[in-house]
């Protein structure tokens, strides 16, 4: 058994909502008791359509139908709303008032969009009853109310999943009315590129078929959803979005669905079974799969009040509902969407594409007049196609499309404005490169600044777009910005170079002479160094400034670059005298051990004892004291100072022994970190590391000074070995008769020989020189335990070279050599002896006994 069918009328006429009686519905229908469960479907389309009737048979309402006998009229005022029976869950039904009535007039058309709003709102199906015929026409098919209501929706409300079902009524009927209206021709107009359709006489007409525009040829159903999608579709693409759904395709909220009814007049019994068949769709349709089985958002059945309220308010408090005028609606969607296609068209031209792609890349000459043509082109075609259309509108939509399509194009303007500021940079540097190699510096920046600048003015007229007036000032700036950051990046490295090159010449002029004359350290030794510095200074000098005066340069920055390379020259004096101050004791030395060791022709010494060490080593040391004194400060200016006085008085006057005063001595000249007259910034060695390294100088050269007085000792040792004249003068006068007693008797003479020859032997076997060099006492003692051996040895071999035959003059040469590594050999002249060492002993040969 049914239940009773409850409804109520929501929102009357006047757009009044119906608080309490909305509030005794949900009481009656218990739909508070619902909970999530439930479902609100809503109906539009014309008036006079069959809404009510299809509401009725399809969820078994009780809403008011249209009386056919009594003509078209409004039948339902306002939205009526009732709950449909024996359908699970909760099913509320919403019947709308039909748009475009006669009743409410041409251009009062708020209460259609704000009804429709209202229903896309709150309902999870929204019904769209539409005729057959009416598919693809533009007011018939609600075309304008659904995109404004997409648009007022977006911006009022957060979208929810909504399922649009549209119901295409009467398939397979041509209404009377629309065989009436074909009468008798076609007439096609270019300017309004719309199509009047008559239709010719013809006997044999058809009442079942459905006609096309082109051939009257019939249209099967299944070719009208694909427009009917394609005609939401681009409603969807032509409202303008929030920016957060600005990509947001439509099926993300909006469900489309299409289904087609056949006449309720002519077949009664078809239609009642296509709709029991779409009844049973609405069974659980918020479950998974179901009509609404994927809604968001819902609102709890307690709730529905409440929020259905705010809606509708919100929706009657929103002017921008209030709608012109119909020919103004009409112009202002046919005007837009001819811009859409217009855009759509420049946007698929494949010139425009090749332009697009190629300016990625690279400058494109002539891309202004060529875009030019492309844009007035696409321009041309809307007037042409609009020209009908109201006045105001056209013009409006015709800025709005010059303005979408200059948006298309400004990017590869500037992308093209970019590559030309780009190349005229690169060519002006390869240029600029080469003109400074011929021309001067400052002459060549000017005159490839100007060309260049000017060759850009070219290339970006040649870019303009005669539809606006692009300023490629900001372009230019840059461009010039980037021209003078080059040319000053290259003065800078050319005066660089210049200054190192200069630079370095004058360092290869100053930094070996300075060195030479530091290491001769005379008194002349600054005087020079001042007058190399001047004269080698002033040519480099001189040469800078002649190489840079093609830069133009101002007077303060020629004066800076000038100063910096004259105090260039007094840093590498300056570094090169503390580089020899730093090895100041390896050079006094050097010094000391030149003088000392070497006399005036540079040969080596000789201690021969005749030699004056004391004085040798006065001079060796003053000189390296003068070199002390040379580099104990730097010297570029002309002031006079007293160094030298100072270290003369402190270190070599203080030595010698007739210095005696307490008073002088007490007074230290060196126990100061600072010269008199001297500044800090110039001293190089303070007097107190003067003393400090003259001390150890002279610690380091003493051991010099000993070796050389110990040598001419030893000499003069060796060289003392006859006695004294008058005791030579004694043995010539006591040893006279003696001397006539050998001549008398030449016996004694071989005698003293032979002794001679033995002594000599004796002499070259023990090695009496080398004893006695360890002391006398020591000498004695090693003799005493040789000699006799030594007496024996050489007896020996005198017998048995007595006993031994002639041998040839090669066997006695090799006699002669020792024998083992251990023997001692001398050879002498005719009185010369030879020992050898045998396994017995020591062994003495002599050629007379041979």
């Amino acid at each position: 058994m049914e239940d009773p069918c409850l409804s109520t009328q929501l929102i009357d006429g006047d757009g009044v909502f119906n608080v309490s009686g909305l509030e005794s519905f949900m009481k009656e229908v218990k739909l508070a008791e619902c909970g999530l469960s439930y479902a609100v479907v809503s109906i539009m389309g014309p008036q006079s359509s069959g809404k009510s009737t299809l509401l009725n048979h399809l969820f078994r309402t009780n809403f008011r139908e249209m009386d056919a006998f009594r003509g078209r009229s409004q039948t339902t005022k306002g939205i009526w709303m009732a709950k449909a029976q024996n359908i699970e869950p909760c099913t509320l039904v919403m019947d709308l008032e039909g748009t475009d009535g006669r009743e409410r007039g041409e251009d009062d058309t708020a209460f259609e969009k704000q009804s429709a709003l209202f229903a896309l709102a709150v309902s999870d199906i929204v019904l769209i009853n539409m005729w057959c015929h009416d598919i693809g026409r533009e007011q018939a098919a609600n075309k304008p109310l659904l995109k404004t209501v997409f648009q007022v929706m977006m911006r009022l409300f957060s979208p929810r999943k909504t399922t649009m079902l549209f119901v295409i009524r009467d398939k397979s009927k041509v209404s009377a009315d629309r065989v009436h209206f074909m009468r008798r021709t076609m007439i096609f107009s270019e300017a309004t590129a719309s199509y009047l359709f008559f239709l010719l006489p013809e006997p044999n007409f058809v009442y079942g078929d459905i006609y096309n525009l082109s051939g009257f040829k019939q249209t099967p159903l299944e070719n009208l959803e694909p427009i009917l999608r394609e005609d939401i579709q681009k409603i969807w693409d032509g409202v303008p979005k929030p920016h957060a759904h600005k990509d947001t395709p439509l099926s993300e909220f909006f469900n489309v669905q299409v289904v087609a009814l056949n006449s309720y007049e002519e077949k009664e019994e078809l239609f009642r079974e296509q709709v029991s068949n779409l009844r049973d769709r609405f069974q659980q349709s918020i479950a998974p799969g179901g009509l609404a089985g994927d809604r968001r958002g819902v609102v709890p059945a307690s709730g529905f009040s409440f929020s259905s309220q705010q809606f509708w308010k919100v929706i009657k408090e929103n002017k921008d509902l209030d709608l012109p005028a119909h020919k103004v609606m009409v112009a202002t969607v046919r005007c837009e969407e001819i811009g859409y296609e217009k855009v759509a068209t420049f946007t698929a031209d494949e010139e425009w594409q090749q332009f697009e792609e190629a300016v990625q890349s690279d400058y494109v000459p002539g891309f202004g007049k060529k875009i030019s043509s492309l844009l007035d082109r696409c321009l041309s075609e809307y007037d042409m196609e609009a020209i009908y259309f109201d006045e105001g509108v056209r013009t409006s939509k015709r800025h709005q499309l010059e303005s979408k399509l200059l948006q298309l194009v400004n990017p590869a303007y500037q992308s093209l404005l970019g590559h030309l500021r780009t190349r005229t940079l690169e060519a002006f540097k390869e240029s600029f490169d080469k003109a400074v190699e011929k021309e001067g510096f400052a002459v060549a920046a000017r005159d490839s600044t100007q060309i260049f600048l000017e060759k850009f003015d070219k290339g970006s007229e040649d870019a303009t777009i005669q539809q606006v007036n692009w300023d490629p000032s900001k372009v230019k700036d840059k461009l010039k910005r980037d021209i003078e950051a080059h040319v000053v990046s290259v003065r800078a490295t050319k005066l660089s170079e210049l200054c190192a090159t200069y630079e370095g010449k004058l360092t290869k002029a100053l930094a070996e002479p300075v060195e030479a004359l530091l290491d001769s350290a005379s008194e002349d030794t600054w005087p020079a160094i001042r007058k190399l510095l001047q004269r080698e200074t002033t040519a480099a000098v001189s040469g800078l400034e002649s190489a840079i005066s093609t830069f133009e340069l101002d007077e303060a920055t020629e004066k800076e670059l000038l100063l910096r390379l004259e105090n260039h020259g007094r840093s590498v004096v300056e570094s090169k005298a503390r580089e020899e101050a730093a090895r100041i004791l390896i050079r006094m030395k050097d010094r000391f051990s030149t003088l000392f060791s070497r006399d005036a022709d540079s040969m080596p010494r000789v201690w021969t004892g005749k030699e004056d060490i004391k004085a040798i080593t006065k001079t060796a040391r003053s000189a390296s004291m003068k070199l002390l004194s040379t580099m104990a400060a730097i010297r570029l200016e002309e002031d006079g100072d007293n160094i030298d006085t100072t270290l003369s008085l402190a270190l070599v006057d203080a030595a010698r022994p007739g210095t005696t005063d307490r008073s002088i001595q007490s007074l230290d000249p060196l126990a100061s970190s600072s010269w008199e007259r001297v500044p800090e910034e110039r001293t190089l060695i303070s007097p107190v590391q003067c003393k400090s390294l003259w001390r150890q100088f002279k610690a380091e050269t003493e051991y010099t000074v000993t070796q050389a007085i110990a040598a001419q000792e030893a000499n003069k040792r060796n060289n003392n070995w006859l006695p004294p004249p008058w005791a030579l003068a004694a043995m010539a006068v006591l040893g006279f008769n003696e001397f006539m007693t050998l001549l008398r008797n030449p016996f004694y003479l071989a005698v003293m020989f032979v002794v001679f020859l033995v002594g000599k032997a004796m002499w070259v076997q023990l090695d009496i020189a080398n004893e006695f060099r360890n002391g006398f006492l020591p000498a004695l003692l090693s003799l005493s335990t040789k000699f006799v051996p030594t007496i024996m040895n050489i007896l020996k071999r005198l017998a048995d070279e007595g006993a031994a035959p002639a041998a040839p003059e090669r066997q006695r040469e090799t006699e002669l050599q020792p024998r083992n590594n251990s023997s001692n050999s001398n050879v002498t002249s005719a009185g010369s002896s030879s020992l050898t060492s045998s396994e017995n002993g020591p062994e003495y040969s002599s050629p007379v006994a041979q």
